[in-house]
């Protein structure tokens, strides 16, 4: 007995915050950004729209396209760094608005690497039957944690959101987790009191992404039972496109579809794999049923990836 992803969901922000109108603001320009981090445009959420509210909509996308009625679900893991309140947690407060009675609700913080962490501890549940079916929700909005005077970091966040719904499944669907931390280099990336504001080591991040963890991608295929060139899509974390394209090409996977949402959405920490996910699976680039890798890294700093088959 295992799990399986039986649909996906995205919600972005309605504005759009263009390079130019980064411009207007800090010394940078549409082809600075574009030549250094490769992102041309990131949707920004009002101050009316919180955490939850992007979560929650996500979710109900996740469930109408699963055809499944809310009141069936009875996890709820939102993976998050962003939540303005101790309690309740941000699970509970989806629950709550989609009308989901009784579920077991938690968030999980690791930052980027996030939703590979919550699919997994989902994926755990379901396995072990505390839970049969569940939404797996990755969501941030970096925007209120930004320096918007700091042209390196200002011109990489943008807010968001995408869920998963994982129900139990007779053959597993969702590959054993491969996950661990480098918590020595957890200065690297910080949102931090008293500011608690976004910031990073951004040579520091790069280096430890590109030269460490290509291999530890592929020991994720490993204990999926495939090579990298079986892949038909790869999900990293939206970090940035001069990451995103050399971990991808180190990994192997020649063949398959690489998500480069990153571009149109900047980096949306724990909503960026299930937001690039399900907007590949809702365009129809990734074959059903296909193996893709999900691979997340970041603040911690933290890993986690795993395979699952394209819904």
């Amino acid at each position: 007995m295992g799990s399986r992803v039986l649909a996906l969901g995205h919600y972005q922000p309605a504005k759009v915050l263009t390079n130019d109108d980064l411009a207007a603001l800090v010394d940078t320009s549409d082809e600075w950004i574009r030549s250094r981090v490769g992102i041309r445009t990131r949707h920004v959420a009002g101050t009316d729209e919180s955490v939850a509210d992007m979560a929650a909509q996500a979710a109900a996308k996740a469930l109408a396209n699963a055809g499944l009625a809310a009141d069936g679900i009875d996890l709820v893991v939102v993976a998050t760094c962003t939540a303005l309140d101790r309690s309740p947690n941000i699970a509970a407060r989806v629950a709550h608005r989609l009308g989901i009675p009784s579920p077991a609700t938690l968030d999980v913080n690791t930052v980027c690497s996030g939703f590979p962490h919550a699919l997994a501890t989902a994926d755990h549940a379901i396995s072990a039957g505390s839970a049969t079916k569940a939404l797996v929700i990755g969501v941030d909005k970096l925007t209120d944690f930004t320096d918007w005077t700091d042209r390196t970091t200002c011109v990489l966040v943008g807010d968001g959101a995408g869920a998963a719904v994982v129900v139990a499944s007779e053959q597993p669907e969702i590959s054993p987790v491969v996950w661990g931390s480098a918590p020595e280099m957890g200065h690297a990336v910080l949102i931090e009191s008293p500011d608690n504001i976004f910031s990073q080591e951004g040579q520091a991040v790069y280096r430890w992404a590109t030269t460490t963890l290509p291999a530890v991608a592929r020991q994720v295929c490993e204990r999926a039972g495939i090579t990298p060139e079986e892949l038909g899509g790869v999900v990293l974390h939206q970090a940035n496109l001069r990451i995103v394209e050399p971990l991808a090409r180190k990994i192997g996977a020649v063949n398959a579809v690489i998500a480069r949402d990153v571009v149109e959405s900047g980096n949306t920490s724990a909503a960026s794999i299930p937001l690039a996910f399900s907007k590949l699976v809702e365009r129809g680039e990734i074959p059903k049923g296909a193996p893709v890798l999900l691979f997340g890294f970041g603040g911690g700093l933290s890993y986690a990836g795993q395979i699952v088959r394209c819904p």
